[in-house]
């Protein structure tokens, strides 16, 4: 099986995000056939139609970053039942301008969403779906990941719960597989 590059964007700037430090504890928990790596996007400027005419370089390497990449995962908190703005705002980037999306191609995407409350960021997992189908990325439709109860699943940077690890193990095993059906042959 080929390894196949994961673009990882992850919704929260903060340094000690929970969902930061979910996104760079997934590697060892993932099966070799996937290479996961995490794309910034807190220096991309606001989307600006405007900009278009002469596009910033953040925007430019973004972009071509996104094409690159053989499928998505998106890991994100919930801000008032929605992405962060920062999050949307690389969505809102990367599908510019009209016509040339970098989204584009039917790559497979998947969603993971953590959080300190009991229903672990469901609504910004089931909002940004919404937005990956008019991107045409194709979400994983299970198993669902959204993880409460954040605080207590790491030690420092280290995801520790072994309940949630086996889970994200098996949560990214699923990933691979979609990956495979979707890849072109």
């Amino acid at each position: 099986m080929p390894t196949r590059d994961v673009a990882v964007l992850v919704g929260s700037l903060r340094k000690d995000s929970f969902n930061r430090r979910l996104a760079n504890s997934l590697q060892p928990l993932a099966p070799a056939s996937l290479a996961l790596s995490l794309v910034d996007i807190g220096s991309l400027p606001l989307y600006n139609a405007d900009l278009e005419a002469n596009v910033p370089a953040p925007w430019a390497a973004f972009r071509e970053r996104i094409r690159k990449a053989d499928a998505y995962l998106f890991v994100t908190p919930e801000y008032n039942r929605s992405v962060p703005g920062v999050l949307k705002n690389a969505i809102d980037v990367g599908s510019r301008p009209s016509g040339q999306s970098s989204w584009a191609g039917g790559k497979a995407g998947a969603v993971i969403s953590v959080s300190l409350g009991m229903i672990g960021g469901f609504g910004a997992n089931h909002h940004l779906r919404q937005s990956l189908v008019f991107l045409n990325i194709l979400p994983l439709q299970q198993p669902e990941a959204y993880v409460g109860g954040a605080e207590k699943l790491f030690e420092g940077d280290s995801l520790v719960n072994p309940t949630t690890r086996e889970f994200f193990g098996k949560y990214l095993q699923a990933f691979a597989d979609f990956i495979e059906r979707l890849a072109p042959r």
